[in-house]
């Protein structure tokens, strides 16, 4: 038999142990399954209490048991979850039984999704949106997430391909009464209106999607400077623990540390670098080397410094904040003179001063940069190149139309093509074990 259409289980809920364990299971033999199990197929979405027990009628557990019989199910196939007491005991007894069934099997990382996907209970941007929600850190990534898999895109697609549609019967219908004189025209002019308005409504969406986009990475700001400036002391006050040693000692931070921030809703991913200096001990060197190579790629860099004043490294266009430190110390609060690169700001790590006006101003950044990104229709640039595909379309059917009506029909059908990949309705298998593999097993 074909794995896809054997019958799986997996533990859908968190690892053990735990107060409660999901066990879902999908496929043809579910309802043998719970039958053998549970001792009968429980009415359908019907919470039904019931003692579980293996093949030789030994009790596993006293569970709780749902039926979703295809097609009003979560993958359009025959459903059974078994909630159980979240042991590791318990679940391994249970994992033996359903695994002592022919065709019976544990299910790979993202198949759950990938068969409701398959069976027509999702499309891909709805799938996508699902696996941005599982990952999700922050509360704005949740609600960009979520509007993806209630459809933001989805739905808007699939309008856009039906409009498309209609837009190219017309002017095929132009081309079947090509003699009939008058009716060409009256029917290519309503179809052009339908495709220059549809790549209007398309183009806003490309021009607002680097917000949303940029939504599901985050920034990062790299923190930056000399070494035994403070920099670790930064990083462990931003981010409210010990994820740095601190030390008086030059070159103790020898690697790049990252932590991820919620900051106001914003995800962002904070690095601590080596202290940039010249030196013969090659770790620092590599230290130093890789420093630089991530506040290069950062999305800001905070260029710390103190008493000495040491100035910020050139970081071509990505923007430089010069924070003066330990302004409690004799000899650090002497004048600051203003950056040509950024913006400055003076605080000490170690007591706090000036820290949430530091915080205030990278959660402004990030505003600045996405915005209320969470309501943006792309998330992955999957979709994004593929709305460009639809549009580069539309505009070469209005482009070619005075060539010939045909030329027109045939950008329409590109045009259609690509919002039915976007959909994952055509021609996407290609992509489909990349995108599936990401989650999580029992998802």
């Amino acid at each position: 038999m074909h794995p896809r259409d054997q019958t799986i289980f997996a533990l859908s809920s968190g690892q053990p142990p735990s107060a409660i364990a999901l066990v879902r299971v999908s496929g043809a033999q579910a309802g043998k399954v719970v039958s053998a199990l549970a001792g009968k197929v429980p009415s359908p979405r019907t919470a039904t209490r019931a003692l579980l027990r293996d093949l030789g009628q030994r009790p596993i557990d006293d569970a709780v048991v749902l039926w979703f019989p295809a097609p009003a199910s979560a993958t359009g196939e025959d459903v059974a979850e078994f909630y159980v007491h979240g042991g590791r005991a318990v679940l391994a007894a249970l994992f033996a039984t359903l695994s002592a069934f022919d065709n019976v099997r544990p299910a790979e990382p993202g198949e759950f999704t990938r068969r409701a996907f398959e069976n027509g209970k999702l499309d891909l941007t709805e799938a996508e949106g699902l696996d941005d929600l599982i990952h999700a850190d922050t509360d704005r990534q949740r609600r960009q997430a979520l509007r993806q898999l209630k459809g933001l895109l989805g739905d808007k697609a699939r309008d856009w391909r039906a409009r498309i549609i209609e837009a190219s019967a017309l002017i095929e219908a132009g081309i079947d009464f090509s003699d009939e004189g008058d009716v060409p025209a009256e029917l290519i002019e309503p179809a052009l209106a339908r495709v220059r308005g549809l790549l209007a409504e398309i183009e806003v969406v490309l021009v607002e999607q680097g917000r949303s986009e940029r939504l599901r990475d985050g920034l990062v700001v790299a923190i930056a400077g000399p070494p035994n400036v403070g920099k670790s002391t930064l990083m462990n006050q931003l981010a409210r623990r010990e994820v740095a040693i601190v030390s008086p000692h030059a070159g103790t931070t020898r690697d790049v540390i990252e932590v991820q921030l919620d900051l106001d809703g914003y995800p962002v991913t904070v690095i601590d670098t080596a202290g940039i200096r010249e030196t013969d001990d090659p770790v620092e060197q590599e230290g130093v080397r890789r420093a630089r190579a991530r506040a290069v790629d950062a999305d800001l860099v905070l260029w710390l410094t103190d008493a000495s004043g040491a100035e910020s490294e050139g970081n071509g266009e990505r923007p430089v904040w010069r924070v003066r430190n330990k302004i409690d110390l004799d000899g650090a609060d002497r004048p600051l003179a203003e950056s040509s690169v950024g913006r400055v700001f003076r605080i000490s790590a170690s007591r706090g001063d000036g820290l949430s006006e530091l915080i205030a101003a990278i959660v402004d950044f990030a505003q600045t940069c996405l915005g209320g990104g969470e309501g943006g229709l792309i998330g992955r640039t999957r979709q994004r190149k593929l709305l460009q595909e639809t549009a580069v379309s539309l505009q070469r059917c209005i482009d070619v139309v005075g060539e010939g009506e045909e030329l027109a029909a045939e950008e329409l059908r590109a045009a259609a093509y690509s919002l039915g990949r976007l959909l994952g309705r055509v021609d996407v298998e290609d992509i489909l074990d990349v995108i599936f593999r990401e989650f999580c097993v029992g998802k």
